[in-house]
């Protein structure tokens, strides 16, 4: 069964944006099925509104799915992974820049706050899903490295802390991300 790779974006983000275009390309080389969507409403994004899509996109989810997500993707794909029936499963996630707690900066007025009104679940999350990697960034000014380390410590993700990477967004000059693409590749099965 061919791979599929879901390239989620964050909030205020697009599919063309930063090193989606690149990491795309690249999957595709290595016959992965890659979906770029162009999550709902991003600017003003709502649970509500981001599960129920990634739910439709996924459609049937298996040992074969992979998610490689940027922010706010990341609590989006952990609020579906929470919400999937017993028996379902995924392949693993790859969260950059990502997060699984409200995060708190200056200006920052609870926006997103309809992802977490209620705490994650971690161990129905980890049920559905056992390959997880956190990259972050030690000068990300939305999603300070702290983030990646709940990830690795609530999921057993491997972290990766890079240097440099800020927001890992097209805004920061950031249009390829080898790393993303191992972390897929480290976790993908090795077709026989």
């Amino acid at each position: 069964m061919k791979k599929r790779a879901f390239l989620i974006h964050g909030w205020d983000g697009y599919p063309e944006e930063g090193w989606r275009p690149w990491l795309a390309a690249e999957l595709k080389k290595r016959d992965f099925e890659v979906s770029v969507p162009a999550m709902p409403n991003s600017r003003s994004p709502k649970v509500w509104e981001w599960v129920p899509y990634l739910s439709k996109l996924v459609g049937e989810p298996d040992e074969n799915c992979f998610f490689v997500v940027h922010s706010l993707g990341c609590i989006a794909v952990l609020r579906y992974l929470e919400g999937l029936k017993p028996a379902q499963k995924v392949g693993g996630a790859v969260f950059v820049a990502g997060f699984g707690e409200e995060v708190d900066y200056e200006d920052y007025k609870g926006e997103l706050h309809s992802f977490f009104e209620l705490p994650p679940n971690w161990e129905k999350i980890k049920s559905h899903c056992q390959k997880f990697v956190a990259i972050c960034s030690d000068d990300d000014p939305w999603v300070p490295p702290r983030h990646g380390r709940l990830l690795r410590d609530k999921l057993g993700a491997e972290l990766i802390e890079m240097q440099g990477m800020k927001h890992f967004s097209g805004d920061d000059g950031i249009t390829s991300l080898p790393i993303a693409l191992e972390s897929v590749l480290k976790i993908a099965p090795k077709d026989s």
